[in-house]
């Protein structure tokens, strides 16, 4: 019997200087990225009050150009993409045939067309709808170009003075602006690819760059001689639990329907992307399960797959959970019965000790990225 073959982890621009830093890697959506590099509640409460930068060279990155693009970006993805301007940003979804979530993204629109910014995990799916859609719409072009790119997220209430400081010029960007950093706007090629935007998946404000490989080095230098903290993977997910934010693959997968996540704001049903018929047939249903927040009431830390109960009967089950470094206690998120509403008292089996928990919707954090 043959064994399997197994590909070798994909490894960021950055390697090298999380390596020096003595990061303790981890494998992530095929790559060896940084968990910490040391403290991931030292460096969680860093983005949370001062600023902090993450090396997300793993996540998709997708150009779409030609005089079909936002033909082909309306067809693959449930936003609107239409309303956007050159330099504006929105969140959208991919969907299967059947209303499931591919992946969620965000889309930038860009003077030479569209951006579209997949998790790791899901680039090669989201990719392939786009390159169907392309060529059902015809005239534009789908081009993969993660190998020459490497994507810098610098987040925390004090990323515009030290983002500027390390040479990005962030002046003046609102949340979801984005902007060629490189090159001239009417290019397309490596240069043109290159962007800057005012996003993130913290809560805070932030700014990611996506700049030619060969140039992350030397950006992340000037960023930590700047007083930016280096943060890994693990605070960016308490970060991003802390805000409710979906995780794919936890909160959210092609098991899922926007219905039920409640991310129906990030669908458009007025024209026919891939899954709409679907997408509407659920909506008209009405949910069977709602994803909801929960704040532990008692010691415990709820982590994902916990079952939950209200009343002393099945309610529902955890998809992600952690100890909150802000709140000092245990959060989660949790598909729930329709009929349990916010503020309800639930309790979640956390090893088998049941912990008190409320019904809420998130964020769990008084943070906001567009301040």
């Amino acid at each position: 019997m043959a064994e399997a073959v197994t590909e070798p982890l994909r490894r960021s621009p950055l390697d090298g200087r999380h390596r020096a830093l003595g990061a303790r890697m981890t494998a992530f959506g095929g790559w060896d990225m940084p968990l910490d590099y040391g403290t991931v509640v030292g460096e969680h409460r860093a983005v949370r009050e001062r600023c902090g930068v993450f090396d997300l060279s793993h996540l998709g990155t997708l150009r779409v150009t030609g005089e079909g693009a936002l033909a082909a970006v309306q067809r693959a993805f449930s936003n609107d993409a239409a309303v956007l301007d050159a330099g504006r940003a929105q969140y959208t979804l991919c969907l299967d045939e059947v209303g499931g979530i591919v992946d969620d993204l965000l889309l930038y629109r860009l003077p030479w067309g569209f951006f579209a910014v997949p998790n790791a995990a899901n680039a090669g799916r989201v990719a392939a709808v786009l390159r169907t859609s392309a060529a059902e719409v015809g005239g534009a072009d789908v081009a993969d170009v993660k190998d020459d790119l490497a994507c810098l997220a610098v987040q925390g209430p004090l990323a515009p003075d030290l983002a500027s400081r390390a040479g990005l010029p962030v002046a003046r960007m609102s949340y979801l602006d984005c902007r060629p950093l490189t090159g001239q706007a009417g290019e397309a090629g490596a240069g043109g690819a290159q962007v800057l935007a005012r996003s993130g998946y913290t809560g805070e404000r932030g700014f990611e760059a996506f700049v030619a490989a060969e140039q992350a080095p030397m950006l992340w230098d000037r960023l930590l001689e700047s007083g930016v903290t280096p943060a890994g993977l693990g605070a960016r997910d308490t970060l991003r639990l802390e805000m409710g934010y979906p995780l794919h693959g936890n909160d959210i997968s092609p098991a899922t329907s926007p219905v039920e996540a409640g991310l129906g704001w990030a669908v458009r049903a007025a024209s026919e992307f891939v899954g709409r018929d679907a997408y509407v047939r659920a909506k008209e249903a009405g949910p069977s399960r709602r994803l909801r927040g929960l704040r532990a009431l008692s010691r415990g830390v709820p982590r994902a797959h916990c079952m939950v109960s209200a009343g002393g009967e099945p309610a529902g089950e955890t998809t992600s959970g952690t100890f909150s470094p802000t709140l000092r206690h245990g959060i989660a998120l949790a598909y729930l019965d329709p009929g349990v509403a916010l503020g309800d008292h639930v309790e979640v089996d956390v090893r088998g000790k049941a912990v008190a928990a409320d019904v809420v919707r998130p964020p769990f954090v008084d943070a906001n990225p567009r301040n």
